[in-house]
């Protein structure tokens, strides 16, 4: 869900970029053997990723995010038991503590921000 709002880019050797859209697989050339590979979105980016290439053999990836859609459903569903807990009981303990998810989306996004955005071997 939250790669719906990055616009993407795949950086071949650091010098061919391909843009990537949900959904929309792409055939990529690559110019030489072994190639690197990085997806980034302007401000992250992902480690460096070898493949050799072979006529035979194709390579399938995806690209994905450190923060799986269930992570962010189940963070905002905390996030909001915990702050109406503490609404209704008046303890602002509880309605400090709701704000945890939202750092903790914060660390990653900025803090860990090498780890956000991960290449998959698609099987």
């Amino acid at each position: 869900m939250l790669l719906r709002f990055l616009k993407l880019r795949l950086v071949v050797n650091g010098m061919h970029i391909y843009s990537l859209q949900k959904g929309r697989p792409i055939v990529v050339t690559m110019p030489t053997n072994p190639a690197r590979i990085v997806v980034t979105d302007g401000y992250h980016i992902t480690g460096p990723v070898q493949i050799t290439y072979s006529p035979q053999q194709k390579h399938y990836f995806t690209i994905a995010c450190v923060i799986e859609n269930d992570v962010l459903v189940g963070g905002g569903i905390f996030m909001t038991l915990l702050f109406f807990m503490g609404l209704s009981s008046g303890l602002l303990f509880l309605q400090i503590l709701s704000m945890a998810p939202i750092f903790y989306l914060l660390f990653l996004y900025y803090i860990k921000r090498k780890e956000f955005i991960q290449i998959r071997r698609y099987k």
